[in-house]
């Protein structure tokens, strides 16, 4: 009997001390205040979530090597953090689950601002923008606006922020069962070269890097659907994490190393560093 009630003692004092640390719960103290920085710093690394095949913002080269933008600028960011940048590949349309289990402290690879991500996650200031664009391999795939779509087969990833632009658009209802979603964009592009759909509507940093390593090269249409700004996304109560972060970026454009990472992925730097009112 004194061993069983020894025992829930230890068991309670235990539980008591975890929901004061950090690490043991979410991000905030038994004072209410936000360790979520203080949370990263203590193990010394960013576990960054992502989608291991979205070039050329984060995907594996012919070596299995895990490269591209987000990667690069990640690092560069980490460095101006003093922690280590761990990448883990998810899956994409697990990301809000990753974070609330902690398996991850943020999302970055390419993801763009929905209604969505801005209620459920704390959202970094806008780094890069994007174009959500109609990309086809047909010469006679004419696609001057949205309604045109209904005359044929779409592909997209998804999850994507593709996908959600497109439903967000007054169109929508007039081509939405002519789309296919897949797990991948380049699983849509194989369909494409196969002749099962006309067209993808896919981001325009990774169908443009896509294009320029086909063969057989892909147009644009005129049609596209706007502006697609690229956010951190991270767990909603983690601000002091979000700001840190937004500092970090900052410094690493201020010093150059944000224009070389640009540079060597786009050919001109495209970064920007917009606060998310800012649209």
């Amino acid at each position: 009997m004194k061993k069983k009630l020894l025992l829930l003692i230890t068991v309670l004092v235990l539980m008591t001390g975890c929901l004061a640390l950090t690490g043991c719960g979410g991000s905030k103290d038994s004072e209410g205040e936000d360790t979520s920085w203080n949370y990263v710093q203590d193990k010394g690394e960013l576990v960054i979530g992502l989608d291991d095949t979205f070039a050329p913002m984060g995907f594996r080269d012919e070596q299995d090597n895990l490269v591209g933008f987000d990667i690069d600028l990640a690092n560069a960011v980490c460095k101006e953090l003093g922690v280590n940048a761990k990448f883990q590949p998810i899956n994409w349309d697990s990301k809000e689950m990753e974070l609330t289990s902690k398996n991850i402290d943020c999302v970055w690879n390419g993801m763009s601002i929905t209604p969505e991500r801005l209620e459920k996650m704390s959202l970094s200031n806008k780094y890069l923008n994007n174009k959500i664009i109609v990309m086809t391999l047909k010469k006679d795939v004419k696609v001057a606006k949205a309604e045109d779509l209904a005359n044929y087969n779409v592909g997209t990833q998804v999850d994507s922020a593709a996908l959600e632009t497109m439903a967000k658009n007054e169109a929508y209802d007039t081509f939405k069962d002519k789309v296919t979603e897949y797990k991948t964009y380049d699983q849509a592009i194989m369909d494409m070269q196969a002749g099962r759909v006309d067209c993808i509507v896919v981001d325009q940093v990774l169908g443009e890097y896509k294009n320029s390593k086909m063969k057989e090269k892909m147009n644009v249409c005129e049609f596209d659907f706007g502006n697609d700004f690229y956010v951190i996304g991270f767990r909603p109560e983690d601000k002091a994490l979000t700001q840190k972060v937004n500092e970090a970026i900052k410094a690493t454009i201020d010093n150059g190393e944000a224009e070389k990472v640009s540079n060597k992925w786009f050919g001109k730097n495209i970064v920007i560093f917009e606060t998310l009112d800012e649209e």
